[in-house]
């Protein structure tokens, strides 16, 4: 399906950022020592979910997707935004995690707005919205299963109120063979703090569920007795893992997808920003404890992935690459990721040299937030 984006952009300005003073050095090891840097591959099917025109509902932009691997399939939740302006979730089901076979005409999940009715009266203009373009409803999902149930965290905004973080839950048979039921929505951050990308993992350390979210500029870790969340209760971000100064993570970062579990520690994929190039979003990995993940093991240098493709440049917003999902299928990794904030992309890498070359990088540190 053909879909018009805006004029192309350049990518003169971010080869000239790869040369500015200041990126940190590459690694440099003794002689015979060969550098390996963790990388993703872009398949050419990219992308592989684009806006659909008649589809009211995600006409304009489908990207930053969930996914699950689950019964022999990646099933992805997307968040796409159509004509009103509102954020909702798709489904799209791939069996090798690059061709879609299937894609629903409705969405699957949508959250209602409690914005004053002045805005919802009010002529929709994409570009007035810094929440992805969206003035209203669900954002970003990140889905994690324990047992047999599939937990989704997403940001909850009502075009008026600060945006915060939000759980919610389905059974997996219910999932699987798409009965939407949904439990009920609790909000899980403070009110008045812009708290984003929230996800979760994938089984209790040492008794406790363990969340990571983000409050501006550090990705916060938090350690859980449930998932009840009762009137008043929320996340109060107890270690942090810090941006990093002259790195291209400098000015921001958070979580991308859930984290998965390897034999060497929790591979989590997160974002990042330079804050000498703060209009690019660029994509890292780093390896946290399995005994206890307030402690990075390794953390890569450099971006494993960067927007440098057509697809990563026009649209919705240039040079953004914004992971939400990833998954092993065959002992290969897929990071599923939003493209310029309008279109839904992959990127793979085999899942052992993903790691031993991840594993080459230097090891941060990591310290309590300051109450």
């Amino acid at each position: 399906m053909k879909i018009n984006f805006m004029p192309r952009h350049s990518n003169k300005s971010y080869k000239k950022n790869r040369k500015r003073k200041g990126y940190p050095k590459k690694i440099t090891k003794k002689r015979g020592w060969k550098k390996t840097v963790p990388t993703l591959h872009k398949p050419p099917k990219n992308p592989i979910i684009v806006p659909i025109k008649e589809h009211g509902w995600e006409s304009r932009q489908t990207f930053n997707p969930a996914v699950l691997f689950e019964d022999g399939k990646a099933r992805l939740l997307y968040r796409a935004i159509g004509e009103d302006g509102v954020s909702r979730l798709g489904y799209a089901g791939s069996y090798d995690g690059i061709n879609i076979d299937e894609r629903l005409k409705e969405p699957v999940f949508t959250y209602s707005s409690s914005a004053p009715d002045y805005l919802k009266a009010q002529p929709y203009r994409a570009f007035e919205y810094v929440s992805g373009g969206s003035w209203a409803g669900c954002e970003d999902p990140r889905l994690t299963r324990i047992r047999d149930t599939i937990y989704m965290l997403f940001v909850s905004f009502d075009g008026w109120n600060i945006p915060r973080l939000a759980i919610t839950s389905i059974g997996l048979e219910d999932f699987l063979k798409k009965r939407w039921k949904w439990g009920g929505v609790k909000i899980i951050s403070p009110p008045g703090i812009i708290d984003k990308s929230g996800c979760l993992f994938p089984e209790k350390i040492k008794g406790k569920y363990v969340i990571l979210h983000r409050i501006f500029p550090n990705i916060l870790i938090d350690f859980v007795d449930d998932l009840d969340f009762k009137e008043g209760q929320y996340l109060k971000g107890e270690y942090s893992i810090k941006v990093r100064k002259n790195y291209w993570d400098s000015r921001k970062i958070g979580a991308g997808a859930p984290p998965i579990k390897t034999k060497y520690g929790w591979l989590l994929i997160y974002y990042g920003v330079d804050n000498r190039d703060p209009s690019k979003y660029k994509i890292g990995a780093m390896l946290l404890d399995l005994e206890n993940p307030v402690k990075a093991l390794y953390r890569t240098d450099e971006p494993i992935l960067e927007p440098i493709e057509w697809y990563e440049q026009e649209g919705h917003k240039a040079g953004i690459v914004y992971p939400c999902g990833a998954v092993v299928i065959k002992s290969k990794l897929f990071v599923f990721y939003g493209g310029a904030d309008t279109v839904v992309c992959v990127a793979t890498a085999n899942l052992e040299e993903f790691l031993q070359a991840l594993m080459h990088t230097k090891k941060p540190k990591l310290k309590p937030v300051k109450k």
